[in-house]
């Protein structure tokens, strides 16, 4: 994630969306006071910075009053009281993946209030095979689709730029199928230069098998991104589309 005072704006990192491309995008861009955190595995042009430091946890740890989804991975790795300690005795003030709600509680109101935020999305059938050959390559690279389905941790993000109660928390979000462009009216409105493309591809090299999601996925796969993701695809009007059929469609 990202804060730039030079700039101001708060970039909320989800996954499985080009967001580490994006942070070494803006790294030599930023100012050497603003915030942003490693990335794993480093990537060249990414300097992390200003992202240790303490803060007050006892808010944060009265904020979870919520049922934990095991199948949302930002609720069950960081929306939790065990983290918030976890962060304080590290001196983890900020970290890649850290959910807007928790951002919030660590910064200064003037900052949260006055900052520009913004953060990315991919259509989940698109975004579940990304996800899922990363998980193959960690794993061993012997998991087939259905095992990854059957495991059910999947990739979703809303926990990341939305409140406990499904608000929104960010300004903007931009398509990841519109990134060039979403980052190009972002740099137009910072006064950063823009060439047109981030310039850098990182962690793109999980997934070899470049076809076309409607290629790839089952009906019964179809069924459980459906359920999962749901929220999602009505928030941001994501469409189904069927490559072997020209028409539209929602699953």
């Amino acid at each position: 994630m990202v804060i730039s005072h030079q700039h101001k704006f708060i970039f909320i990192k989800t996954a499985k969306t080009a967001g580490t491309s994006v942070e070494a995008f803006f790294s030599p861009r930023c100012g050497p006071d603003d915030v942003f955190t490693p990335t794993r595995p480093p990537v060249e042009g990414h300097q992390p910075r200003n992202w240790q430091g303490w803060f007050f946890p006892l808010k944060e740890i009265l904020s979870f009053n919520y049922p934990i989804d095991r199948r949302v991975f930002a609720e069950r790795r960081f929306l939790t009281p065990k983290r918030t300690v976890a962060d304080m005795v590290k001196r983890r003030k900020f970290h890649e993946h850290i959910p807007a709600r928790i951002v919030k509680q660590r910064v200064p109101p003037e900052v949260w209030n006055g900052y520009h935020k913004f953060t990315i999305e991919r259509n989940p059938w698109d975004k579940t095979l990304s996800h899922y050959h990363m998980q193959r390559s960690v794993r061993g690279g012997t998991m087939t689709l259905d095992e990854y389905f059957e495991r059910g941790e999947f990739c979703v993000n809303t926990s990341l730029y939305c409140d406990e109660r499904g608000g929104l928390m960010v300004d903007e979000v931009i398509p990841y199928h519109e990134l060039a462009a979403g980052i190009g009216r972002l740099c137009d409105r910072f006064g950063i230069p823009y060439e047109g493309s981030l310039g850098v591809r990182a962690k793109g090299d999980y997934r070899t098998d470049r076809r076309h999601y409607s290629e790839v996925l089952e009906p019964r796969h179809l069924e459980i991104i459906d359920r999962v993701y749901r929220k999602e695809i009505d928030m941001h009007g994501f469409i189904y589309e069927d490559h072997r059929n020209p028409t539209p469609q929602t699953p």
